[in-house]
């Protein structure tokens, strides 16, 4: 017998071949795409930290979802930033404003489209932390009192999914209470459920216009040293009553999404964060990369990690990627 008898490059050997046995697979319909809604009127600015993203105005926003739906884009996630801030955010929960309008054109002129709401406070309060403030701490209750607040503004508006951002102990549970007896049972929470206080953050605060005007938020986000606590999150948020969980930033944090797929049952979202994009951009603006292949093989590693859902500003990139790939 010749050696080795086992060949394994045998499947290997033809594109066809290595279609057939490939393991993973991203699909359009994997993929969420951020939004940034502002006020105004007429407005797509582009971020400039995040290359091809864009700030919209409310009248801008479906005809940047449809695009994307035609692509095969089939949920968005969506961020606000609002005409004025205050020190506990209340416009976040104006029926008025502009996340609130964005639901409701969405929904009315794409009826399919999943529309996620970023729900949080940093973008809405004028110090820039995640909600409401004391001797420079982030008082959990009252913001969580506040988020409840928020969320209903949301299944108000017709909100398919509401994603809880700032780590509050508690807010999954408050959440679930209260839009049950608000007669929302349908409305599901993707929770941000393992947040870690990263660096890879940096260019959406940028877009959202939300860094802290002191401090940091590392006593409400996660230790990036820490994965044993990133299963206690997790755990807390499925008994409380989550529908997703996400983990955020995804590349760095492979092993963690492994680690909470292995756990729960729930669905797992990861997000491809501003910082892994913006990196993979620059890079690719300089000739030193292949942003395609880069792209492909990153949103590739997050789901083989383990993510059944990847909110990544890659979502319109890779969906055209894998129409001509198909061509």
């Amino acid at each position: 017998m010749s050696f080795p008898a086992t060949r394994l490059r045998r499947l290997r050997r033809t594109t066809a071949l290595r279609s057939l046995v490939q393991e993973t697979k991203v699909t359009p319909e994997n993929l969420v795409k951020p939004l940034f809604i502002v006020p105004g009127s007429g407005v797509r600015r582009e971020i400039t930290s995040l290359p091809g993203q864009w700030q919209l105005s409310v009248d801008r926003v479906l005809a940047e979802a449809s695009k994307s739906f035609e692509n095969g884009i089939r949920s968005v996630l969506l961020f606000g930033i609002p005409e004025w801030k205050d020190e506990v955010g209340s416009s976040s929960w104006d029926p008025n404003g502009v996340v609130q309008k964005a639901v409701r054109e969405l929904k009315k002129g794409i009826p399919e489209l999943t529309v996620i709401t970023d729900l949080c406070f940093c973008e809405y309060t004028s110090h820039g932390h995640c909600g409401v403030m004391a001797h420079g701490e982030l008082v959990n209750d009252d913001s969580v009192r506040n988020l409840t607040v928020q969320a209903l503004s949301h299944a108000d508006s017709g909100v398919d999914l509401v994603a809880p951002s700032g780590m509050l102990d508690g807010a999954v549970a408050a959440l679930r209470s209260a839009l049950d007896e608000r007669k929302y049972p349908s409305v599901g929470i993707m929770s941000y459920a393992v947040k870690f206080a990263s660096a890879f953050y940096g260019p959406f605060r940028d877009a959202v216009e939300s860094a802290p005007e002191y401090g940091d938020r590392k006593s409400y986000q996660m230790d990036f040293a820490n994965g044993r606590e990133a299963l206690r999150e997790a755990a807390l948020d499925v008994e409380e009553g989550a529908d997703v969980l996400m983990v955020k930033p995804a590349l760095s944090y492979l092993d963690i999404i492994s680690k909470v797929r292995d756990r729960f049952d729930l669905p797992v979202a990861a997000y491809n964060v501003s910082g892994e994009y913006s990196m993979v951009k620059a890079a690719a603006s300089k000739g030193w990369i292949d942003e395609t292949k880069i792209m492909n093989e990153t949103l590739t590693a997050i789901k083989r990690a383990g993510a059944d859902i990847i909110i990544t500003y890659f979502a319109d990139d890779f969906a055209t990627f894998y129409k001509n790939s198909r061509a």
